[in-house]
C-alpha cells in the first residue's frame, strides 16, 4: 500500500543568512522564537511568555530583522519608522540596543537602530523626528511625547511592529494606562501595524494578551530550569523590627565572596545607600564594589553597567533600576536583602542570576526580621510551586485619559466620536461610557463647571470643522513639558561645593563664595529641608556634609562622620502583595508549617499561642492591653502598610466616638496598634471593625484627609491642569502644593461631583490608601473577629509597638542603639 503524503505544512525556518548566525555561533534557534517570528511575519499581534534567559528580546526582533533585511529593492529611499521598541526602563533600552546590534553587525545589514528616551540630546531627537530610524528604542513617555508632536501620524504611518518588553512591569499602572492609550492611538495610524509582548512573570496570560491587542495570540515557550533559591537564616540574632539586615552583612559579604559576581537587591534606596557603607566596612579584600539606584547621576549609573557589563565589579548593591531584562552575563547569584514582598517581583530578580534559559538561576533571601523570614519563606515556597502574583487588568485612570485628551489635541487634533471609538479600544478604557467621556474633554477645554471662569483652564478649543486642537503654542508646550504618569517627589541636585582659594574652612563659619561642582544625583527636597548645614548624610556611597542648599542645588563636602543620617524616600516602597499576605496568614495559623522556621521564630509562635492565640488565617485577631499609663489595641491584618495606615485612621474615628479616647495610633506592613488613655479590654471589636467604617466614616475622613489631598495633588498634575514645568520657569513643591490645595478646596465646595474629584477617589481605592484592600479584609473578617483582652504586651505586638515614636531620620547606630534599647523592655514583658 502506497504511503499517504504528508500534507502538514513544512515547518518555518529563518533565512538562511539568519540560520548561519545562529550556527556560527553554536547554537539553534528555540522554538518559541521561531514560532513568535513565524506569527510576526504574518503580520498577527502575540504576547510571548518564556522564562528568564530564552532569547525573549531576540525573538521579538527576528520578525523585524527579516523583514528590514529583505526590502531591498522594494525600499523607497525614503526613511520611515519599521519597528517601535518599548521598555519600562532606560537602562533597558540602552542595553537591548547593545544585544540587538550583534546581530545586525554580523549579518552586515543595512539597519539603524537608535535610543529615543529623556537623555536623549535635543538636537538627536529633532534629527530622529526628520529622519526617522528604522528601529526606535524607547519608553512609555516618549511614545506620549511624539503622539502630541506635529504631523505625528504621518511619522508613524509605515510603522509595522511595537515591540513592548516587561510588559507585565508596565500594565497594572498608570504607566500602562498612558501606554495602552498610545497603543490605540498607533493602531489607527498605523493599521498594518502588530503588537508584540515579552514578558516571563504573567499571572493572567489572556487578559495581558487582550491588554497588549485585540486579537493578540498567546505563545508559551516550554522548558526553563526552576531556581535555587535558599534563605540565609543569619549565625546572629534575628531582630524584632527594622529592615537594615546589618546583622547578617558579615555572612552577605562571605556570599559574595563565593560568588562570581553577585546582585545585591533591596526593596529602597535608603537601604542601598546604608548597605553599601555596612559591605564596604566589612570589605577588607578590597573587592570591587558599585551602588545603582534612581537618584545617582546617569553618569554614575552607567559607569557601573559599563563595568558589570565588562565584568569589572564582585557586586553591585540596587534597587527596582536592575529588576528588569537586563542581561548580566557574568551574575551568577541575586541577594535579595529583606522580604521582596511579591513572587514575581522575586521571580523578576532571580532572572537576573545565570541569564540563560538552561541554567538554575541562584538567589539567597535575608530576612531582616523575625516577621520577614515568614514572608521570605512564603516568597520561596510559591517559587518553588510556580506560582505568581500580580494584579489583573486595571480600569484606566481619569486623570491620564485627559493628559491623553490634550496629547491628541496637541498633535493632530480630534474629532470626538472618532477619539472616543479609538480610546475605547485600549483595554483599560473598553468600558469608557460616553458620558465620562465627554466630561473629560470638557474638563481639558474649561476645566469643569467650577473653573471655567478660569481662562488659563482652557486649554482646548473646537475648529470650525468640528476639530478639536490645542488652544495656544503655549498651551502645546507646557503639556510637552509635564508628560508622564509618575509624580516625582520634588527633588534637588546634589553638588560637591568648592570654595573660593584662600577662603576659611565650612568650620570657621565665615562668609565665603560657593561654587556648584560635579552633580552627584538628585535627592527628596523634603529630606534635605530636615537637615541644617554641618549636617551629614550618606549618598552616592560616600558621607557628606550639608553645605548650603541654593535654588535647586544642594551643596555638600565629602565628610566623616560615625553616625550620619541615612536617607528617606517616599517613593519606592514596595507593598506587600495580597498573594504573598495570604500565604504568611496560612504559614502562622499551620503549627506544621513551623517546624522549617529558626528556633526562636518558632518559639515565639509557641509562646504567642499560649499567651494569646493564633486564630485560623479567614479571622481576624485583636489584642487589649495596657502598658505604662496608656492603653493599647493591636490588630494583625497582613494586608500592608497603606492598608493599615487607613485602617488606623478610620478605627481612630470610631473609638473616638465610643469614648475611648485614642491618642495615636502606628502601622506596619503586618499589623495596626492604636493607643489611648482609656481600657479598650471591654470594647466590642465586631462594631470597632466593621465593614461599615467604610461609608460615613471613610467619606467624612476623606473630606479632611491631608493624603487625600495628596492623592488630589497628583491627579490635577498628570491631568495637566497644574503645571510642574513651564516655559522659562519651575513652581517649587510649596508652589505646586499651594495650586492644587486651593483647586481642592473651591471643587469641594463648588462643584463635589467634579471628574477630577472621581478621579481622585478613584486613586484612592488602590493608590495611597488602599481602599479597596482594606474593603476586601473587612468584608472577610465580618463576625471572626478574635479579641484577646490581655494583662501584659503579646509576643505579636512586640514588633509594631517598636514602631511607635520612631523619627524618620535617624543616624544608622542611633536606630539601632534605639530599638534595641525598646526591644529588650518590651521582649522581657512579652516572652517571659
Amino acid at each position: 500500500m502506497k504511503p499517504m503524503a504528508d500534507t502538514s505544512p513544512p515547518a518555518f525556518r529563518l533565512p538562511p543568512a539568519f540560520e548561519a548566525w545562529f550556527g556560527a555561533r553554536g547554537w539553534s534557534p528555540r522554538p518559541h522564537q521561531l514560532a513568535l517570528t513565524e506569527t510576526t511575519l504574518r503580520g498577527e499581534s502575540a504576547l510571548l511568555i518564556a522564562p528568564t534567559g530564552g532569547g525573549k528580546t531576540l525573538a521579538g526582533f527576528l520578525g523585524s530583522l527579516v523583514e528590514l533585511s529583505e526590502r531591498g529593492a522594494t525600499n523607497s529611499g525614503v526613511p520611515a519608522l519599521h519597528t517601535l521598541y518599548i521598555s519600562p526602563l532606560k537602562a533597558l533600552a540602552a542595553d537591548v540596543q547593545r544585544n540587538v546590534m550583534t546581530p545586525v553587525s554580523e549579518l552586515g545589514l543595512p539597519i539603524r537602530i537608535e535610543t529615543r528616551t529623556g537623555d536623549t540630546p535635543t538636537h538627536v531627537r529633532q534629527r530622529q523626528r526628520k529622519t526617522p530610524p528604522d528601529i526606535l528604542l524607547t519608553t512609555p513617555e516618549q511614545l506620549a511625547l511624539l503622539i502630541a508632536s506635529d504631523h505625528a501620524a504621518s511619522f508613524f504611518a509605515d510603522l509595522k511592529c511595537v515591540i513592548i518588553d516587561e510588559i507585565h512591569a508596565l500594565a497594572p499602572s498608570k504607566r500602562g494606562d498612558l501606554l495602552s492609550l498610545g497603543l490605540a492611538t498607533l493602531a489607527e495610524w498605523a493599521p498594518a501595524c502588530r503588537f508584540v509582548g515579552l514578558s516571563a512573570t504573567v499571572r493572567e496570560p489572556g487578559a495581558l494578551a487582550r491588554w497588549l491587542s485585540p486579537d493578540a495570540r498567546v505563545l508559551t515557550a516550554a522548558g526553563g530550569v526552576k531556581a535555587e533559591v535558599d534563605i540565609l537564616i543569619s549565625r546572629e540574632r534575628i531582630p524584632w523590627s527594622g529592615h537594615s539586615g546589618r546583622f547578617a552583612v558579615p555572612e552577605v559579604y562571605e556570599a559574595i565572596q563565593r560568588a562570581r559576581m553577585s546582585l545585591v537587591f533591596v526593596n529602597t534606596r535608603s537601604q542601598a545607600e546604608l548597605l553599601f557603607q555596612e559591605l564596604w566596612s566589612a570589605n577588607e579584600d578590597g573587592l570591587p564594589i558599585a551602588l545603582h539606584h534612581g537618584s545617582l547621576a546617569r553618569d554614575q549609573r552607567q559607569r557601573v553597567e559599563a563595568a558589570m557589563a565588562a565584568g569589572q565589579l564582585k557586586a553591585v548593591v540596587c534597587t527596582s533600576t536592575l529588576d528588569l531584562g537586563i542581561d548580566w552575563g557574568e551574575v551568577d547569584l541575586v541577594i535579595q536583602m529583606g522580604a521582596p514582598k511579591g513572587a514575581a517581583r522575586l521571580i523578576q530578580r532571580i532572572g537576573r542570576a545565570n541569564h540563560r534559559m538552561d541554567e538554575a538561576s541562584r538567589a539567597l533571601l535575608v530576612p531582616t526580621n523575625r516577621f520577614e523570614v515568614l514572608e521570605c519563606r512564603a516568597a520561596e515556597a510559591a517559587v518553588e510551586a510556580g506560582e505568581i502574583d500580580g494584579e489583573g487588568v486595571r480600569t484606566g485612570a481619569l486623570d491620564i485619559l485627559a493628559q491623553h485628551v490634550m496629547g491628541r489635541a496637541c498633535g493632530e487634533g480630534f474629532r470626538l466620536d472618532a477619539l472616543y471609538d479609538e480610546v475605547r479600544r485600549a483595554a483599560t478604557y473598553t468600558n469608557l461610557d460616553w458620558e465620562t467621556y465627554e466630561r473629560i474633554v470638557d474638563f481639558v477645554a474649561t476645566g469643569g463647571y467650577a473653573l471655567k471662569t478660569y481662562d488659563r483652564f482652557h486649554r482646548i478649543v473646537r475648529r470650525s470643522d468640528g476639530v478639536w486642537v490645542a488652544r495656544t503654542p503655549r498651551d502645546k508646550q507646557a503639556h510637552r513639558m509635564n508628560i508622564g504618569a509618575i509624580v516625582e517627589s520634588p527633588m534637588l541636585s546634589v553638588r560637591l561645593a568648592s570654595f573660593a582659594a584662600k577662603a576659611a574652612m565650612p568650620e570657621s563659619g565665615e562668609q565665603r563664595a560657593l561654587r556648584a561642582g560635579r552633580k552627584l544625583g538628585e535627592m527628596e527636597e523634603y529630606f534635605l529641608s530636615l537637615l541644617t548645614p554641618g549636617d551629614t548624610f550618606l549618598f552616592a556611597g560616600e558621607i557628606l556634609r550639608l553645605v548650603g542648599i541654593t535654588g535647586t542645588d544642594a551643596l555638600v563636602m565629602r565628610a566623616q562622620s560615625d553616625s550620619p543620617a541615612i536617607p528617606t524616600y517616599n517613593g519606592g516602597k514596595f507593598p506587600l502583595t495580597t498573594f504573598l499576605a495570604d500565604r504568611v496568614r496560612k504559614m502562622i495559623h499551620d503549627p506544621d508549617q513551623w517546624h522549617g522556621l529558626p528556633d526562636p521564630v518558632r518559639e515565639w509562635f509557641e509562646i504567642q499561642a499560649l499567651k494569646s492565640a493564633i486564630p485560623p488565617p479567614d479571622h481576624l485577631l485583636v489584642e487589649t492591653f495596657p502598658r505604662g499609663d496608656r492603653h493599647y489595641l493591636v490588630s494583625y491584618p497582613f494586608e500592608g502598610r497603606l492598608a493599615h495606615q487607613t485602617l488606623g485612621m478610620l478605627v481612630t474615628r470610631r473609638l473616638e466616638r465610643m469614648g475611648a479616647k485614642p491618642s495615636g495610633f502606628v502601622a506596619s506592613e503586618y499589623a495596626m496598634a492604636v493607643w489611648g488613655l482609656e481600657d479598650m479590654r471591654g470594647l466590642d471589636m465586631d462594631q470597632v471593625f466593621h465593614p461599615d467604617m467604610l461609608g460615613d466614616d471613610l467619606e467624612e475622613w476623606l473630606a479632611e484627609s491631608a493624603l487625600m489631598k495628596r492623592t488630589f495633588g497628583h491627579c490635577a498634575i498628570l491631568s495637566g491642569l497644574i503645571h510642574r514645568n513651564l516655559p522659562g520657569s519651575e513652581k517649587n513643591s510649596r508652589q505646586v502644593m499651594f495650586s492644587t490645595d486651593l483647586v481642592y478646596d473651591v471643587l469641594r465646595s463648588h462643584e463635589p461631583d467634579h471628574i477630577l474629584l472621581q478621579a481622585a477617589r478613584q486613586d484612592a481605592a488602590t493608590g495611597l490608601l488602599d481602599v479597596r484592600r482594606l474593603a476586601d479584609m473587612l468584608v472577610r473578617v465580618e463576625g471572626r473577629i478574635v479579641h484577646k483582652p490581655l494583662s501584659r504586651i503579646s509576643p505579636f505586638a512586640v514588633p509594631v509597638m517598636l514602631e511607635v515614636g520612631r523619627e524618620p531620620v535617624f543616624g544608622a547606630s542611633a536606630v539601632e542603639a534605639v530599638l534595641r534599647e525598646a526591644e529588650e523592655d518590651l521582649v522581657r514583658d512579652a516572652m517571659s
